[in-house]
């Protein structure tokens, strides 16, 4: 039995790990142009993060995805990831990225271990692209998915954040794009963290109902009892093998399924998206005297770490609640946090 039931009797056997707030974009809907990252000794160490992630893991988490930023652009993050993947009790390792590295290391993270890859595109116009993301790399990103489309990979997603009058008139472009490589896909309602200048989210919000009517005027859906560990509500593709899915954290809220938290790239233990409970981690990494000891030995005291785990759980909220008609709550932007 897992030792991390949170207050509501949710069983916690996810874990999400942030190993860097830096990305080599700029998405609009994730920060601003000028967005100020936090200084590199504030950051958890590769060693500290696997430490973490193994402690986890000794405490019944089955499941680890690690995210950014761009988890891509930290140094020798191939090294932390094979540690990971090769942890005893581990079911699966995932990584969400924004495709932009994928073209030279998708063999690698197979390599290293990795089963699953989310992948963060938004639109198939190479203009807009640099609109939404303000970098020029949109064929860079299609090259590395292409690249992961060809390895054997247990499965491969691409995630889409719609913005109304931005890009929902690509809605049936992007299916069919991540349909015909045997991709999944889901349609992602944007999340009101950080203060942002370059539109109105109420104004942009488009609900997951909305894209389900819109892409059943060219596919025939019928929702799926497939389930991930994350909160992704699934579509069966009539003539496709593949799913179109959409996350919904407003028009559907999914906290009481909610089987995750979340370590931020400075050491925080998040347990909830939507709001600010959390525990400092990096603390009791950095202050106990077991740092000293390499991390990863079989021989490890986590006494003090799983303590701190456990007490955390107690932080965790019943849900979340965003109201787009109000100034964000949440001041951190999701590359602090973590996809």
């Amino acid at each position: 039995m897992s030792a991390l039931i949170d207050p509501f009797g949710r069983k916690i056997d996810y874990l999400r790990i942030s190993v860097t707030d830096r990305c080599d974009f700029r998405c609009t809907y994730c920060m601003d142009e000028d967005v100020t990252f936090m200084p590199r000794d504030h950051i958890l160490s590769l060693e500290e993060i696997v430490h973490v992630a193994k402690t986890f893991i000794a405490m019944g988490t089955k499941r680890i995805r690690i995210t950014g930023g761009e988890p891509l652009v930290r140094k020798n993050i191939l090294w932390a990831l094979e540690q990971i993947a090769n942890t005893d009790g581990l079911e699966e390792l995932t990584i969400t990225t924004n495709g932009s590295q994928l073209y030279k290391m998708a063999q690698s993270l197979l390599n290293a271990g990795v089963s699953r890859i989310n992948i963060s595109l938004d639109t198939l116009k190479a203009e807009r692209f640099y609109t939404l993301t303000r970098r020029d790399k949109f064929q860079q990103v299609i090259d590395g998915i292409e690249a992961a489309s060809k390895l054997p990979f247990k499965r491969l997603k691409i995630n889409s954040v719609m913005l109304k009058n931005h890009n929902d008139d690509e809605l049936f472009d992007l299916a069919k794009f991540a349909l015909d490589r045997k991709m999944d896909i889901s349609f992602i309602e944007e999340m009101p963290l950080g203060v942002i200048t370059n539109h109105n989210r109420a104004a942009t919000y488009l609900s997951s109902d909305n894209v389900i009517e819109a892409l059943s005027q060219q596919y025939t859906l019928t929702p799926s009892s497939t389930t991930t560990s994350g909160p992704t509500r699934y579509y069966q593709v009539a003539d496709y093998e593949h799913k179109i899915g959409v996350i919904s954290p407003h028009s559907h809220n999914f906290c009481d399924t909610c089987n995750r938290v979340r370590l931020t790239a400075e050491g925080r233990l998040l347990l909830c998206l939507g709001n600010e409970h959390s525990k400092d981690l990096k603390t009791v990494l950095r202050n106990s005297a077991y740092c000293s000891t390499a991390f990863g030995s079989k021989n490890h005291d986590s006494t003090e770490l799983k303590s701190a785990i456990i007490d955390a759980l107690a932080l965790k909220p019943e849900k979340h609640h965003f109201n787009l008609d109000e100034a964000p709550q949440i001041l951190r932007f999701m590359s602090a946090t973590g996809g």
